[in-house]
C-alpha cells in the first residue's frame, strides 16, 4: 500500500522528469491537414520525440471565430492576416487581398478553415506555425 508522501514523491518526480525532458505534462495540440506534407512531417517529429499530443483535423473540426481569436493571441500575431494562407484560390475568390476588417477576415477563416496556415503547434497558451517543421523540436524545448 502507498501511503500519500510516497505518491507526492512519486508525482512530483514525474513531473520534473518529463520537465527535464523538455515535454511538458499539459498535452501538446496540432491542428493537422493529412494532405500537406509540411504538417505530416511536424506530426512525425512529435511523435519521434515521444509527445503525447490530440491531432486535431481542423478541417473536419472547424474551429470558430473565438477558437481563431484565441489562437491569434497565442501566436502574438497583431493581424489576422497572418495567419492566412493568401496563396489560396479561396482567399482570392472572396476578395480578401484589401479586406481591411480583422473580424471578416476571423469570419472567413471560420468558413473556409483552408485558409489557416498549417499546422499549427499549441502548447499551454503559446503556439507556432510549424513551418518549417524543424521549429517543432525548438518549440518543445521552450
Amino acid at each position: 500500500m502507498i501511503n500519500c508522501n510516497c505518491l507526492y514523491f512519486l508525482t512530483y518526480y514525474s513531473v520534473k522528469l518529463q520537465q527535464k525532458k523538455g515535454k511538458s505534462m499539459s498535452q501538446l495540440k496540432i491542428w493537422h491537414n493529412p494532405r500537406c506534407s509540411k504538417s505530416r512531417q511536424a506530426l512525425s517529429l512529435l511523435d519521434e520525440n515521444g509527445v503525447e499530443k490530440e491531432v486535431i483535423k481542423y478541417l473536419e473540426e472547424t474551429p470558430n471565430k473565438e477558437q481563431i481569436k484565441e489562437l491569434l493571441t497565442m501566436l502574438g500575431f497583431s493581424t489576422a492576416r497572418e495567419l492566412m494562407r493568401t496563396k489560396e484560390a479561396i482567399y482570392k475568390e472572396l476578395g480578401l487581398k484589401d479586406e481591411k476588417d480583422e473580424e471578416k477576415l476571423i469570419e472567413a477563416m471560420a468558413t473556409h478553415p483552408k485558409l489557416i496556415e498549417r499546422p499549427v503547434i499549441i502548447k499551454g497558451d503559446k503556439a507556432i506555425i510549424a513551418r518549417p517543421p524543424e521549429r517543432v523540436e525548438e518549440f518543445l524545448e521552450a
